[in-house]
């Protein structure tokens, strides 16, 4: 079983394609942008922070206050910027990207240092760390980015299923409850009423307040896609599993007006077979590509 599962996240014994190193580095650029914005956007926010009020990681051992008041916050996305730049040119990779992983994680802590707590950069935090693995531990560039694939399915899937987990352990059985999701469309209601002075109802969330079957079907699918994210650890069921669960998030977005950007964006580059589909269009213009790529070009994948 092992065999099995290690052969379906990294498959070490396929040949490479172009397709794949193409697809790897859009899908690293992706990774490196997206950080890049959050950090930015994390650092116009920390200097108004006055004190932590929840401490998150490296902030339960350290006082993470220093970012607070004062520019380092632009500082620190500076240096991650910096970082991210030796990371993806590949002239330090691996130091690099470790860097980038620690300043990036001390950004959000200070950012999310007052009780609220941010989600959607968990996915992109995940992703950059395992780059930083895969650039420390593996000379061969196709087992640099056969790793940090592998790496980033299991823990993707892995998450959804403790997701899943963590629900009925902190609500119980009855987590699927109809009710429970119109305290939720009504507390996001309220939310956004405060904030905009308007919000009117889509004909989904309508749906749902006016039946409990239709809520409790509703959440009764999420948690099963949920526990079935496992799926997304093996290549037969993997490109079934992910567009489901991008589903679910749309889902989400229209009953609670939540927006995964950042998860569901990155689900959509794994969600496919992207190499396959590049390899298949260099097949059939080979000259093209020939063209375009040159071979110093194509070293740097």
């Amino acid at each position: 079983m092992m065999k099995r599962l290690i052969d379906n996240l990294f498959s070490p014994d396929l040949e490479e394609t172009l397709g794949e190193k193409l697809f790897f580095r859009f899908f690293e650029l992706f990774l490196v942008v997206y950080m890049l914005v959050f950090v930015w956007d994390w650092a116009q926010y920390i200097p108004q922070i006055e004190t932590v009020l929840l401490p998150l990681g490296i902030a339960g051992y350290v006082d993470v206050s220093f970012m607070f008041g004062n520019n380092l916050a632009f500082w620190n996305a500076g240096a991650i910027t910096i970082a991210a730049a030796l990371g993806v040119s590949r002239i330090v990779p691996g130091i690099a990207y470790w860097i980038a992983i620690a300043l990036f994680h001390l950004q959000y802590v200070s950012r999310y240092s007052l009780g609220e707590i941010s989600h959607g950069s968990n996915m992109i935090g995940v992703s950059i760390l395992a780059l930083a693995v895969a650039m420390s531990f593996f000379n061969n560039p196709t087992h640099r980015r056969r790793f940090t694939l592998g790496f980033i399915y299991f823990f993707v899937g892995l998450g959804y299923v403790t997701a899943a987990f963590a629900k009925l352990i902190g609500t119980g059985l009855n987590w699927p409850n109809g009710r429970h999701l119109w305290m939720w469309i009504n507390e996001r209601y309220i939310d956004s009423l405060s904030e905009f002075g308007l919000y009117e109802l889509n004909f989904l969330q309508e749906m749902i307040l006016g039946s409990v079957v239709v809520g409790t079907i509703v959440l009764l699918f999420g948690l099963i896609v949920e526990f079935c994210g496992f799926l997304m650890w093996f290549r037969k069921t993997r490109y079934y599993i992910t567009p489901i669960i991008i589903a679910m998030h749309f889902g989400v977005l229209m009953t609670m007006n939540i927006a995964f950007n950042a998860f569901t964006l990155q689900l959509i580059f794994l969600a496919l077979p992207w190499a396959t589909f590049i390899d298949r269009a260099i097949a059939r213009r080979p000259e093209m590509t020939a063209q375009r790529l040159p071979k110093a070009l194509l070293a740097r994948l």
